[in-house]
């Protein structure tokens, strides 16, 4: 499993590496598949367990979610988040299965909102999109930070855990996680959103070492939660990935877990530096 892990990252970072630089159109089509693909797996589970969601009309607003970064973001936003609500019911007035509908609206609603929404961060952040007020170049290397911190995170939580570990931490969740390798997995993001505060290619101009060591631990944390939360969708579903199309990694879905709720704390951390709510680190 760990070799297969290696041998995908040898060729799966680098690509997602150039994607990231060149940016657009280039990410927004990467974000739009995986999340599409990562859609279609959350789906596909959930009607493993008997229950049948709107499939179709899930993949189709979580695209339109992850591309409406590139409108008017304050109109169109609204009007996502509207018409799903609204026109999803009426689909199911339309449908011939009446049992357990709402059960299904439900989890059709949830898929959008947890993959397209989340997923739309990240292309707003690279863009630099409004209200963020930030050059595509800053855009570019703050997803570099949400990437590659959420990255280190999980991969020293991993071996930490795995040398260490030895209190669980969430085991009726995730029985593998323990205390030991969360706190190592804090420590890794931390040490890595510090390499962006050093002059280099992806240097983040204004960040001082405290507001880094901040983004590190917040983006470990959130991203930790994120893991979790996907584990706890899995064994809800009875089912230990989401797939098996990325080799020694599970699915597409498995491989955003931690990823969505990082891209949001990073988004949202820009802001608070803009507005200079963080002035006092």
């Amino acid at each position: 499993m760990l070799k297969k892990r290696v041998i995908t990252a040898l060729w799966g970072i680098p690509l997602l590496i150039t994607i990231i630089w060149f940016g657009e159109p280039w990410f927004t089509i990467l974000v739009a598949i995986w999340g599409l693909l990562a859609a279609f797996e959350f789906y596909r589970m959930v009607a493993a367990s008997k229950v049948s969601p709107l499939t179709y009309f899930g993949l189709i607003w979580t695209l339109l979610f992850i591309l409406s970064p590139h409108f008017d973001y304050d109109i169109l936003t609204p009007l996502l988040l509207t018409s799903v609500v609204i026109l999803s019911l009426i689909w199911l007035l339309l449908r011939r299965q009446k049992e357990g509908a709402f059960i299904g609206w439900a989890w059709t609603i949830g898929g959008i909102l947890y993959i397209g929404w989340l997923l739309s961060y990240f292309v707003a952040l690279r863009g630099g999109c409004p209200p963020l007020l930030i050059t595509k170049t800053a855009g570019r290397n703050w997803v570099f930070l949400a990437l590659f911190t959420t990255f280190a995170s999980d991969t020293t939580a991993f071996f930490v855990g795995r040398a260490l570990g030895k209190h669980r931490l969430a085991p009726r969740i995730s029985p593998g996680k323990t205390w030991e390798g969360a706190v190592g997995g804090i420590i890794g993001a931390i040490i890595l959103s510090l390499f962006f505060t050093i002059p280099n290619p992806l240097y983040l101009q204004g960040i001082s070492y405290w507001q880094a060591i901040l983004l590190g631990l917040l983006v470990s944390i959130f991203g930790q939660l994120g893991d979790l939360v996907e584990s706890l969708f899995k064994r809800n579903m009875g089912v230990k990935e989401s797939s098996k199309l990325i080799p020694g990694h599970g699915g597409f879905l498995d491989r955003i877990d931690s990823v969505v709720f990082a891209g949001v704390v990073v988004y949202y951390y820009v802001l608070s530096l803009n507005a200079g709510w963080l002035d006092w680190l």
